[in-house]
């Protein structure tokens, strides 16, 4: 015979089981709650369900996450500071290097007439815009409006100069 044929002989079960009696929870000022987690037995207050933090372990486990997340972003930002300092070496690097470049083809130009032209009268003009600057000044004529005209004209004959030269470098004295 069988566990279940001996079981089906013996009285009838009931259907259904009685209801787990519940604890109906009270509004006292202190419960008896234990914390588990404190090296002694200590009360918890009757609003302890309602704390964000309640033992002492969770809040160091919050603590100790909070620390590791700072960690990680300090790690993240001195990793992107490492790579800003190599992309900045690099791009130091292509800088000097087109520099050098410029800078030899300017050597190599230097006997050519519109490279000549061009560093005499911008020298010129820088002297006499300064010593102007300085006369005006001493006189008390110098003013916003007088710079700024003086700004314009520059500017005007630095765009005049940029195309003669261009004009001259591809037509007349084209660089080596």
């Amino acid at each position: 015979m069988s566990y279940a044929e001996a079981a089906a002989k013996g009285p009838k079960q009931r259907s259904r089981a009685p209801p787990v009696p519940e604890i109906a929870p009270s509004e006292s000022e202190s419960a008896s709650l234990i914390d588990v987690d404190s090296p002694h037995v200590s009360h918890v207050v009757s609003d302890f369900q309602d704390q964000a933090i309640k033992t002492e372990t969770q809040a160091e486990r919050i603590e100790h996450e909070a620390e590791d997340k700072a960690r990680a972003e300090a790690q993240k930002a001195a990793d992107a500071a490492e790579k800003a300092k190599k992309k900045a070496a690099t791009k130091a690097k292509e800088a000097k290097s087109a520099l050098k470049k410029e800078g030899k083809a300017l050597s190599e130009n230097r006997d050519n007439p519109v490279v000549i032209g061009n560093a005499v009268i911008w020298g010129i003009a820088t002297v006499a815009i300064g010593y102007g600057a300085y006369q005006k000044h001493s006189e008390g004529k110098l003013d916003w409006k007088l710079a700024g005209t003086v700004a314009g004209v520059v500017g005007a004959f630095g765009v005049a100069d940029y195309f003669g030269s261009k004009w001259l470098l591809e037509n007349k004295y084209p660089p080596k």
